[in-house]
């Protein structure tokens, strides 16, 4: 309990594509797909969170199993593979400056922080505001929970000291993950990726819990 099943795929799935494991990572997303705990777009959703997150090589094999996974599952049932659903049109602005200022409030939004990055830097300018938050943390397909999951997954593993806590902070702090299931997060990371880096992780969990409930506090939220 504290986490549901489908939940756990994502911190599970990442885990995998980053340690290299090809064979487990094959039979997990064979298994998602096909228990329909995960759905196509979601998985792929994944994939592309996972990129930003871990990197764009480990990404790409990752990529590369979805879909021969996918391949696989309808081969069984004698169905043809159905399209994918088309890229365009985007969801998101495609005006530069509407861009930027999507990208802004999004970095706002899902960092729980008053401030954004300077624009006029191509990591923070281009990646960051233009693509990182605005355009993938806003995507449909996947939801923020499953976000912040593969999120929390992805800096425990990279031992990102400030990611760590301003990930599992964030996480918190929207409510989007409760106390309970980034507990069952980091029981489920452990098992994934080891216990050393598990400890870690939970104690960021344990301190940005004090943060946030002295936070609600203040606020009148609790």
């Amino acid at each position: 309990p504290g986490l549901s099943r489908r939940d756990r795929w994502f911190i599970a799935l990442p885990c995998l594509a980053a340690a290299d494991t090809e064979e487990p990572l094959r039979e997990h997303i064979y298994a998602a797909l096909h228990s329909g705990d995960v759905t196509i777009d979601e998985m792929r959703e994944t994939v592309l969170h996972f990129a930003v997150y871990s990197g764009w090589p480990k990404a790409s094999l990752f990529n590369m199993i979805v879909d021969e996974q996918w391949q696989r599952i309808h081969t069984e049932r004698g169905e043809p593979v159905p399209p994918s659903t088309p890229l365009l049109p985007l969801t998101t602005p495609s005006d530069p400056e509407s861009r930027l200022l999507a990208g802004e409030q999004a970095f706002r939004d899902v960092n729980c922080l008053p401030y954004v990055p300077t624009r006029d830097d191509p990591y923070s300018g281009a990646g960051i505001l233009n693509f990182v938050f605005g355009e993938m943390w806003l995507r449909p397909g996947l939801g923020m929970k499953q976000r912040r999951l593969i999120t929390v997954a992805c800096v425990a593993f990279q031992d990102a000291p400030y990611p760590i806590l301003s990930h599992v902070y964030a996480a918190l702090k929207s409510r989007d993950v409760s106390f309970d299931e980034i507990d069952e997060a980091a029981l489920q990371f452990g098992a994934y990726y080891g216990w050393p880096k598990a400890s870690r992780l939970l104690d960021v969990i344990e301190e940005q819990k004090q943060r946030v409930t002295r936070e609600w506090a203040e606020e009148g939220n609790a």
